[in-house]
């Protein structure tokens, strides 16, 4: 739903819409992106590295208990990168700077970014800001005291991906969006415990959507989780809305990622040229957490704590 000025504000302050947030907010649009990076020749590289072409998905849902110790060690060095770029947000540090630390930070540990040059995307990092749902590609705009952020890692060493991401604030933020961030943030957290061998995978799209809508928020539908290991994105898809017909049972060795993107307003999203940046189509603002999780026999662990 478009807001309109007489409408209550979506920051819950019972002001009107046209005297409270309309005024300040300004949609986004696509700054100057600086040219793609370089890495290492020694670091080892996914197969579409060169091509930004992934090959088709022949991977297993369920790992290998040797894939699986190697993922631990991905999503640990995603998890440090993380934490070490969110650290950076401020209000006048650029998102491309962003994407330099993520690149260097990542680098550093032997690893390629995963990002770079998957189906030809140009940078390191996805950073997302406001209404950009997912897939923000790092520019030139500096952040705004009372942005959120969103900041996606993923990195790829010894043959396997990590992968996970958090909403940042931004200097002083509305009370209205910090909600949403701390709301998005429980979504993750009840869908994690939705995770049980044996449960259908539309047990965590009833987590997420159980917590979001009676919170008055949306979950956005087209972008799901996914299966990660040897390949960036596999099998299976994990929906963060409920779809009763998803009875695929959860199994010990399964290893996917979990990332509900809530919005404050409607769910529905539109590409920008770019082919890239995903945004909502009323303007209003999204937050996104993720971690990568792996089945066990009695429930599950979080790979990228």
């Amino acid at each position: 739903m478009v807001l309109k000025s007489n409408d209550p504000c979506w920051c819950g302050s019972g002001e009107k819409y046209k005297r409270c947030h309309k005024p300040i907010e300004k949609l986004l649009s696509p700054g100057v992106v600086s040219p793609m990076r370089s890495v290492p020749p020694l670091i080892a590289r996914p197969p579409y590295a060169e091509t930004g072409n992934p090959p088709p998905i022949r991977e297993g849902a369920v790992k290998s208990s040797d894939v699986i110790e190697r993922m631990r060690g991905a999503c640990s060095i995603a998890a440090e990168i993380l934490r070490e770029a969110g650290a950076l947000v401020a209000p006048g540090i650029t998102t491309d700077e962003i994407d330099i630390a993520v690149h260097e930070a990542t680098i550093s540990r032997n690893a390629y970014p995963s990002p770079l040059n998957y189906r030809g995307y140009p940078k390191s990092v996805c950073t997302s800001v406001n209404e950009v749902i997912c897939h923000g590609i790092p520019d030139d705009r500096a952040l705004e005291n009372g942005d959120i952020l969103n900041i996606d890692v993923t990195a790829y060493i010894d043959g396997v991906h990590g992968d996970t991401n958090a909403t940042f604030l931004v200097g002083d933020v509305d009370a209205g969006s910090r909600r949403l961030v701390e709301v998005t943030r429980e979504c993750l957290e009840l869908a994690i415990e939705a995770v049980m061998p044996g449960r259908p995978l539309s047990d965590i799209g009833r987590a997420i959507e159980g917590h979001a809508t009676p919170n008055g928020f949306s979950v956005i539908r087209t972008f799901v989780g996914h299966g990660i290991g040897e390949q960036f994105h596999g099998e299976p898809s994990v929906l963060h809305y409920y779809e009763p017909r998803l009875v695929m049972p959860m199994e010990p060795g399964m290893v996917f990622t979990i990332e509900p993107m809530i919005a404050i307003g409607d769910h529905r999203e539109k590409i920008w040229s770019d082919g890239w940046t995903a945004v909502t189509q009323d303007g209003l603002r999204t937050a996104q957490f993720e971690h990568t999780i792996l089945v066990t026999e009695s429930g599950s662990e979080v790979l990228t704590r």
